[in-house]
């Protein structure tokens, strides 16, 4: 067979007007400068059969060329298999001469031939990379040479931001002080919304590989590493531009986190496996190393945790069961830790708990600040030397996260043990819920939820139900499958993951209802099996009363129903003028339209559209019969989000009200939502219905 022909790009093809002049030019003794490396792969035979290419699809490759979705690419680049040594660069001075007697001919079919061959010769080359990385072929690594097509439907979108150069970890301590309620404000909802972008895409990008190779195919999806991948290249990690010291602005104590991913997207711990973040002595002021951050695993034998004050262990010396090995030496974070200790710098705590409740069974929690006290060598249990530092807490810091998770847990087993006082009722929902809805007041002799009627459920008037036409759904029998009716009814996906957790926020989402076939664990009837959080509706000096969760609830998951006596406009006028409590649900702000955007990922992000929503001209009555929804706060920056629902019936003037979890909630933080217009609210209607 010839020589290969030296196309200057092997993933565009060859313009047809060109084609004359490389076979002239290739028919002389004149060099041809290689732009490219050379790569010699195994010489195979033309293939007889393969289609040509019209020169009208030239655009289309070169679109493929283009990165279509790196949301969904290798969170890491893939290593090349051909090693830098087997490639040699060519410039116009190391010119390569080709053999006067490879002739090249003119035959586009020839041409076009030789160009799939090659193509599909890179695209062999880079599929096993793909493979091991727990990718799939089709999904071509940014770096790669191989034309690999990108299947449209799999993709989010195919405008992407322009990736940002990536730019290193700045070495410059600072310290943040003084901060308004303002600024407080501002940084938290940077935080929230630096962290509702990761949740979107780690959720996403978990839901693509499980419909690719079908659910627990994969070993260990890692959707978080792509999700801090493709943030890190549009540069959306937070405090990149400094090195704090302290605390972060944002990011509260007893935030949780599931990956150390997270914790370096938000700048809480740099490290992405070393327990102890610092400034390295090459990058520091004073040439000396400064630590920052700690996490506290009990990754070492000899590490020693009282809560305030930990014997924390340096690092270094393990072997593969965690076991001490050899000496530890006083350098790198070691090092850190004592000049820390000497120059009297706090360093930020997290604690890595194992936790059954969680996505990857442990959660870090941000602990606050605490003070390097001392520092020595010591022996360690395996007989090697070992460095210790004793922390200690500094005061007057809210309590710790991790005794919040230790009581809650405590709390969900023996409520009464745990507070022998307080508890008006163990379950306010006399068990019309799934898990019984606690009441605790330990303020003053309020008891007002206990004279309502629970109601689970909304209640919506017979013509809502008749003006909804004939009664359709699915004809799934086992769990419904991606091209079923329902989803169809949803523009063609599910609004929800295999564990139940909304993927993103839409006008309305459509759930399988009594006219499918499906059975009750489908996942498309998320919101219609009741609680799945131990709820306690608790009595607060700042707001009247309020919700919290004795459970861990993980971000887009659902929570409970807003529920009450739907009324319509005529009647909520007449019902007004009694003074009783009604919510409208057109009030409330569009939060949904939070969860899942990303247009600082998509350059042509739309927001959802579909399935278009009427406006909605109803009330709740929640005067007599409510639920324990009805007692969540109004904040501006709310953790809850409402998300309607139909499933009952198709009337969309009607919907459900569902409320998911926008971000991960820790047990015993308070439930908020935005209920919108809340300057037309009277404060008597803000305490009863919050």
């Amino acid at each position: 067979m010839g020589s290969l022909i030296p196309f200057q790009d092997l993933n565009l093809l060859p313009e047809s007007s060109s084609l004359a002049a490389m076979a002239a030019s290739t028919s002389t003794t004149t060099p041809i400068a290689m732009k490219i490396p050379k790569l010699e792969p195994k010489l195979e035979p033309f293939e007889e059969a393969l289609e040509t290419t019209p020169p009208h699809h030239l655009q289309q490759l070169r679109e493929l060329e283009e990165p279509q979705d790196p949301f969904f690419s290798t969170p890491n680049p893939i290593p090349n298999p051909i090693s830098n040594s087997q490639l040699t660069p060519f410039t116009d001075q190391t010119l390569t001469h080709l053999s006067q007697n490879s002739a090249i001919s003119t035959d586009e079919n020839n041409v076009y031939s030789e160009f799939h061959r090659i193509s599909e010769l890179f695209k062999t080359a880079f599929a096993k990379g793909l493979q091991q990385y727990g990718g799939d072929i089709l999904v071509r690594d940014p770096d790669a040479r191989a034309i690999v097509p990108v299947p449209e439907e799999n993709q989010v979108s195919a405008a992407v931001v322009v990736a940002r150069k990536r730019i290193p970890r700045s070495s410059e301590l600072v310290r943040v002080t003084n901060l308004g309620v303002e600024d407080e404000s501002y940084f938290r909802s940077v935080v929230r919304r630096t962290r509702m972008i990761f949740d979107a895409l780690r959720v996403l990008s978990t839901a693509e590989e499980e419909k690719k190779h079908g659910v627990g195919n994969v070993k260990r999806l890692r959707g978080d590493l792509r999700a801090s991948s493709v943030m890190r290249d549009r540069g959306l990690w937070l405090n990149r531009d400094k090195r704090i010291v302290g605390s972060i602005p944002g990011v509260y104590i007893g935030d949780l986190f599931f990956f150390r991913m997270e914790l370096c997207v938000v700048g809480l711990h740099g490290q992405v496996q070393a327990g102890i973040d610092y400034v390295p002595a090459s990058q520091s002021s004073n040439g000396e190393p400064i630590a920052t951050s700690v996490i506290v695993s009990g990754g070492y034998e000899d590490d020693e945790d009282a809560g305030d004050v930990i014997i924390y262990t340096g690092h270094g010396g393990q072997d593969k069961f965690n076991k001490q090995c050899v000496h530890q030496k006083l350098e790198g974070g070691n090092l850190a830790l004592e000049r820390s200790m000497h120059y009297g710098i706090e360093v930020r705590v997290i604690r890595g708990i194992k936790f059954p409740g969680s996505i990857t069974t442990k959660v870090y929690v941000y602990d606050g600040l605490y003070r390097i006290m001392d520092c020595w060598f010591d022996v360690g249990k395996s007989g090697f030397g070992v460095y210790k530092y004793k922390l200690v807490r500094i005061e007057g810091q809210a309590e710790m996260g991790s005794s919040i998770l230790r009581f809650a847990a405590a709390l969900r087993a023996k409520p009464l043990t745990m507070r022998p006082v307080g508890y008006l009722s163990l379950d306010i929902s006399l068990q019309k819920e799934s898990l019984p809805v606690l009441l605790f007041n330990d303020i003053d002799s309020e008891q007002e939820p206990l004279y309502y009627d629970y109601l689970p459920r909304t209640v919506f008037p017979p013509f809502a139900f008749h003006q909804s036409g004939n009664g359709t759904g699915c004809e799934c029998t086992t769990s419904c499958a991606d091209d079923c009716f329902c989803a169809m009814k949803n523009g063609g996906e599910f609004a929800y993951d295999h564990n139940g957790i909304l993927l993103r926020g839409k006008p309305v989402v459509f759930e399988c209802g009594p006219f499918c076939r499906c059975p009750p664990q489908c996942r498309n009837r998320v919101s219609q099996n009741g609680l799945k959080s131990r709820l306690e509706v608790f009595r607060s000096r700042e707001t009247g009363w309020g919700v919290r969760s004795l459970d861990l609830i993980h971000a887009g998951a659902f929570i409970c129903e807003y529920a009450g006596v739907v009324l319509t406009r005529e009647q909520a006028h007449i019902i007004s003028m009694n003074g009783d409590n009604l919510v409208y649900p057109h009030r409330f702000s569009d939060r949904w339209a939070e969860w899942g955007e990303l247009s600082q990922i998509y350059s042509d992000y739309v927001r959802p559209s579909y399935p278009p929503m009427p406006p909605l001209d109803f009330a709740i009555d929640v005067s007599k019969m409510r639920n324990v929804a009805c007692y969540m706060t109004h904040s501006s920056t709310p953790n809850v989000l409402v998300q309607f629902v139909l499933y009952d019936h198709n009337n969309l003037m009607f919907p459900h009200l569902m409320l998911f979890a926008m971000e991960n909630i820790p047990p015993l933080r308070e439930l908020s939502l935005d209920y919108g217009v809340v300057e037309e609210w009277t404060p008597k209607q803000l305490s009863i219905c919050n």
